[in-house]
């Protein structure tokens, strides 16, 4: 059954989750007080709105409790994260899912009633530590439905010295970079828009597993 999302924040973990849902159909509502970042989806979102998450009234007109699943992806600004946290899960919001910061950020948003706590640094710490001492751990591992995570060497010359947004992977490929090594720099990085290829890159794709494989076809070609 299809599902209907709305997304709360749109740095890069909030745009990323976006842009995932959107690649697989979903409809989605946009959320961010700064307007730029709300036009980058305008065109493609279901419903795109610049409001301050804090002020329950404009939460409630948007008909917030009604939605299947919000993401609660504000950044930095921990006032404004607990404040949206609260706010959906008293207007009865179905399933919870809030970004943290850091522990404590964990436990209070935890306490406030979400129903998944993400810690997107410390997440992605964990699997690169677990893929440096095993290699092959990310290796077609498996998620919820239909979803895989892969990595592999970026060997194609037409990919090289391109930035990811003009490589506009989620487009193109139906495909998400989670992170990316040069082979010249110690240590993995979460890519954004601006981060450009290089050759012999080691990079990590999400998607369905078909998309994935197809991918990387044309990557290592």
């Amino acid at each position: 059954m299809k599902q209907n999302y709305a997304v709360i924040g749109l740095g890069l973990f909030g745009s990323s989750i976006v842009n995932t849902l959107l690649e697989h159909d979903q409809e989605v509502l946009v959320i961010d007080k700064n307007e730029q970042r709300v036009n980058e989806f305008r065109d493609r979102a279901t419903e795109a709105i610049v409001a301050d998450t804090q002020n329950e009234l404009a939460l409630t007109q948007l008909g917030i409790g009604s939605f299947d699943n919000v993401f609660v992806a504000i950044g930095t600004d921990l006032e404004a994260s607990i404040m949206t946290t609260m706010i959906c899960e008293e207007l009865g919001v179905k399933n919870l899912v809030c970004k943290a910061e850091n522990a404590r950020h964990v436990k209070v948003l935890e306490k406030l009633g979400a129903d998944e706590v993400i810690q997107p640094e410390r997440d992605m710490g964990q699997r690169i530590a677990l893929h440096v001492m095993e290699p092959k751990i990310l290796n077609d591992l498996k998620l919820k439905g239909e979803l895989s995570v892969i990595e592999f060497e970026l060997t194609n010359p037409k990919l090289f010295n391109k930035t990811l947004k003009e490589l506009n992977l989620t487009n193109r490929y139906r495909i998400s970079m989670i992170a990316l090594s040069h082979a010249d720099e110690d240590g993995a990085i979460i890519p954004n828009q601006s981060t450009i290829t290089k050759p012999g890159d080691i990079v990590t794709i999400i998607g369905t597993e078909k998309d994935v494989e197809a991918f990387e076809a044309t990557a290592t070609a």
